[in-house]
């Protein structure tokens, strides 16, 4: 009996082309070439300043790619991309704990970001505008107030319901991309 080319068993020759199957640099990426320009104006400047890239919000439907920009993103800055999903993070310890794991350059790349509690999201600013964490620990009179500095990183956080952001979380420093199949918005703060 000959062997079945289509079965459900892996062949040794499948492995190999799945982990290639997303584009790892920009100039992979095909589509949304306003994007790519304005991600290597970005990305490069940030990489002149020796400084991490500005804070990325993507937006837009199922499919278009906003897993693989973040991922190109951190290849592109020659950072570790730690991936994670808004509904994972529920305390605001879950958030600490993820950013002073960060070392300097890191992408923190949160998927369904709009799903983060408000909570978790009074974490997740001072983090992304001073770099520090604070926080109160104890109750009453014997509570102390926790400040820690914490390194440089670039937020790419991606939803695909954009009106379920809280205001905040669309305000600050950034970059804010819309994916559409055919257009696409940039709003740079």
């Amino acid at each position: 009996m000959t062997d079945r080319i289509v079965a459900g068993d892996p062949r040794d020759d499948d492995i190999p082309s799945e982990g290639g199957l997303r584009p790892r640099r920009l100039a992979d990426y095909v589509g949304q070439e306003k994007i790519k320009a304005n991600l290597t104006i970005g990305m490069s400047a940030a990489q002149q300043r020796g400084e991490s890239l500005d804070h990325v919000l993507l937006y837009g439907p199922p499919g278009l790619g906003k897993t693989t920009l973040a991922n190109i993103i951190a290849s592109e800055m020659g950072a570790n991309i730690r991936v994670t999903a808004g509904p994972a993070i529920e305390r605001p310890g879950d958030m600490a704990s993820l950013l002073t794991q960060l070392k300097e350059g890191d992408v923190l790349f949160i998927d369904e970001i709009h799903r983060l509690g408000k909570v978790v999201e009074e974490i997740l600013y001072p983090a992304m505008e001073d770099f520090s964490l604070s926080w109160v620990m104890g109750k009453g009179l014997s509570a102390q107030s926790i400040n820690l500095k914490i390194e440089p990183f670039t937020l790419v956080g991606a939803t695909t319901r954009f009106s379920m952001l809280s205001p905040l979380s669309v305000t600050g420093s950034g970059q804010l991309i819309g994916l559409t199949s055919t257009t696409f918005l940039l709003w740079n703060t």
